[in-house]
C-alpha cells in the first residue's frame, strides 16, 4: 500500500496526490499537522530527515520532496508521465526547475505570506512569481503542454501554485495561455481538486 504523508493545504503534497489519482493508484493519506509539530516527531523524521511534506512510502521505498515523488511515481507506475528519451526528459526537468524556483519562491511564497502569515517580503515574492508566469505564458502560447507534446510531470509540478496564485494576490488576467492550460489539466481523466483550485 502506498502512503502519502501530506496536508490538505500543501500545494506540494497536492502535486503528489494529483499524480497518484491521475495514475489510478490506490493510496492512503496521512495528514501531518505542521502547526502541531507532527513533522518534527522522531517517527516522522525517521521517514524524512528534512521534516517536510510530502513524503511517500511505497512498500520499502521512502521518497521525500514533491519533485522526487513525481519522478518516482512516473518511473514506477506511469512512464508516459516522464519520457525516457534524453531531450524530452531534459525538457521535463527544465520545468521542474521552474517549479522549484520562480513558482515556489514566487507564487507559493506569496500565498504563504498572505494566507498563512509567513514572514517574507510579499512584493519581491510576487515579482518573482510574475517572472515565472511570464516564462510559462510564452511557452504555453504555442504549446498545449509544457514538455514532450503531452501531459507530463512538468505540468503536475507547475500547475498547482499557478492555480493558487490568487491566494498570494497574483491575478492571472495577463496570462490567458496559463489559464487555458490550467483548465486542460483540470480536464484530465482522474483529476482531483484541492481547496483553492
Amino acid at each position: 500500500m502506498i502512503t502519502l504523508y501530506g496536508g490538505p493545504r500543501s500545494g506540494n503534497a497536492y502535486k503528489a496526490r494529483l499524480l497518484l489519482t491521475l495514475l489510478g493508484l490506490e493510496f492512503e493519506e496521512t495528514v501531518i499537522n505542521l502547526q502541531a509539530g507532527e513533522n518534527r516527531t522522531e517517527s516522522f523524521l525517521a521517514l524524512n530527515p528534512r521534516g517536510q511534506i510530502p513524503t511517500l512510502v511505497d512498500g520499502d521505498v521512502t521518497v521525500w520532496d514533491s519533485q522526487a515523488i513525481l519522478v518516482y511515481l512516473a518511473r514506477r507506475y506511469g512512464e508516459a508521465w516522464l519520457p525516457a528519451e534524453p531531450a524530452a526528459m531534459a525538457e521535463v526537468m527544465q520545468w521542474l526547475a521552474l517549479a522549484e524556483n520562480e513558482l515556489l519562491f514566487g507564487l507559493a511564497r506569496a500565498r504563504a505570506i498572505k494566507s498563512f502569515g509567513l514572514d517574507f517580503d510579499l512584493a519581491s515574492s510576487q515579482a518573482y512569481g510574475h517572472e515565472g508566469l511570464k516564462v510559462l505564458e510564452k511557452r504555453l502560447a504555442g504549446h498545449a503542454w509544457l514538455a514532450a507534446g503531452k501531459p507530463t510531470i512538468a505540468d503536475i509540478a507547475c500547475m498547482p501554485y499557478c492555480a493558487l496564485s490568487w491566494m498570494g494576490g497574483i491575478a492571472l488576467d495577463d496570462y490567458p495561455s496559463v489559464r487555458a492550460w490550467i483548465d486542460r489539466v483540470r480536464a484530465l481523466p482522474g483529476f482531483v481538486a484541492m481547496e483553492g483550485i
